[in-house]
């Protein structure tokens, strides 16, 4: 097992959901963390939360990763001593409207694009040259088991997740050969706002999501992340796909 012990955590999305859980999961191992979220509040409260239970050394930045110049400004903003980021976990991401592609809002799949594909390069272009020059380094993508199985309705979405995918697969080649390892971690169904996000705050209807389900918690998968980032430097996890025991693909839950 390689030690989280002082090692630098840039997590994005981090106030909340999967990114909240894997500010929590990385603080308990002894990582210095980097939170990234456009609610600055959020990561404000989480960063007192996880000093006071785990000593927890954070630094906080108030970001939307759709900003390319806001990116690249708040990486290079990072002191000296937080420049050395060893994971960055590209977190930041959502679902915007369950609509058929004819019917589709374009502001919704903008949103949806300017963050899950674009978001994720901003902020990999911006960290990954010092992992190059350093020649260490692990980036972990979010992305989802949309990015493998299309489902009606998700078009858009699972574009973006696909694409994910891809820049993954993308990464792991080009990096080949610098130190840096590559995962690409998808999960299936987890409960977190994603689709309260979805359905812009219809709070009736995202429960519908889940009733009867028996979802992955966002702490299931925060797990999954800090056990790839504890491989030995030698091993890379290039892949993982994490289901709940009662989901069989995107389109096959049971329900009780």
């Amino acid at each position: 097992m390689h030690s989280l012990k002082d090692r630098i955590v840039l997590i994005t999305g981090a106030s909340s959901g999967i990114g909240e859980s894997c500010a929590r999961a990385f603080a308990a191992g002894g990582a210095k963390l980097v939170l990234a979220a456009r609610r600055a509040g959020r990561i404000e409260e989480l960063a007192g939360e996880l000093k006071a239970a785990h000593g927890a050394v954070s630094r906080l930045v108030a970001l939307d990763v759709r900003d390319r110049r806001a990116v690249e400004a708040a990486v290079a903003a990072l002191p000296e001593d937080w420049r050395a980021i060893d994971v960055l976990v590209n977190n930041a991401g959502l679902s915007r409207g369950l609509d058929k592609i004819h019917e589709g809002k374009i502001e919704d799949w903008e949103e949806m694009i300017d963050t899950n594909i674009k978001g994720l390069l901003y902020v990999s272009r911006a960290v990954l040259p010092g992992m190059v020059e350093r020649g260490r380094g692990h980036v972990i993508n979010i992305g989802s088991i949309a990015g493998h199985e299309v489902y009606p309705m998700g078009n858009v979405y699972c574009a973006t997740k696909f694409a994910v995918d891809a820049l993954t697969k993308g990464m792991r080649l080009d990096l080949n050969g610098t130190g840096i390892r590559v995962t690409g971690l998808d999960p299936g169904m987890v409960e977190t706002e994603f689709s309260r996000v979805r359905f812009h705050g219809d709070d009736a209807r995202a429960a519908k999501v889940y009733a009867g389900a028996s979802p992955l918690t966002p702490d299931d998968v925060a797990d999954a992340a800090v056990w790839c980032a504890t491989r030995s430097p030698h091993v890379d996890v290039s892949d993982m796909i994490i289901m709940p025991t009662s989901q069989a693909s995107t389109m096959l839950l049971h329900r009780k």
